[in-house]
């Protein structure tokens, strides 16, 4: 699907962008790290010493890569979105030229079986649950600061969902479509967070009812 690539994708933050095989082995270590003990211990709790000696590299490996830890979770976030995204596009056969109800199915099956399956989603989705926190210096090594901001996390599922859709629709991607991708993007975000607070394993009337508003929603415009 033509606008959703889920190639290689440069995190703004990294203080360093592997180029070689051992360090892009490195930094999944540290993010593989980073989900596990997300899982086991919620953001709060983590740390960047933590998730070094849980990736078996040295504190300074992890700063290598990132300022802090909200940039590393962000950097887990947006790696997820990208995993996303690439499960979508293995679906050709599930999303017919020009369905978008279908293509919007399919994103939404991909994003409930990574909430419910893969490690370290739950605790900061795609970026939305991940603490907010002013801009500041990068912390010296061995330090855990007050989080950077970043950009909103729900406006780079926009981007990614507005550019399937165009691809859709042959059509472009234009500020009007975006806008109202956004809209969707916010409105089943809420509900999904209802859905998973009212049952572990997602609500399914609640799901139910998100994909309902979701396509009815969107059919204003899409058609």
């Amino acid at each position: 699907m033509h606008g959703v690539s889920a190639g290689p994708h440069v995190t703004p933050g990294f203080r360093t962008v592997p180029v070689q095989r051992r360090g892009a082995a490195r930094l999944a270590r540290i993010l593989d790290a980073c989900a596990e003990l997300l899982d086991e211990t919620g953001y709060e709790e983590l740390s960047t010493r933590a998730v070094a000696t849980r990736a078996g590299v040295p504190i300074g490996s992890v700063y290598r890569f990132f300022g802090n830890k909200r940039a590393l979770a962000d950097a887990l976030a947006r790696r997820d979105l990208d995993c996303c995204a690439a499960r979508v596009e293995r679906r050709p056969a599930a999303i017919p030229a020009a369905d978008w109800r279908s293509a919007i199915g399919a994103v939404l099956d991909e994003y409930l079986a990574m909430k419910r399956t893969v490690p370290g989603f739950g605790p900061v989705d795609f970026g939305t649950r991940i603490p907010a926190g002013p801009p500041g210096p990068a912390p010296a090594p061995g330090a855990d600061l007050a989080p950077a901001a970043v950009p909103d996390a729900n406006d780079r599922v926009a981007d990614r969902l507005a550019a399937l859709l165009a691809a859709q629709q042959r059509r472009a991607p234009d500020a009007a479509l975006r806008r109202t991708v956004l809209v969707a993007v916010e409105a089943a975000d809420a509900l999904l967070q209802l859905a998973f607070r009212a049952d572990a394993s997602g609500d399914p009337d609640i799901i139910a009812e998100t994909r309902e508003l979701v396509c009815a929603y969107l059919a204003r415009t899409l058609g």
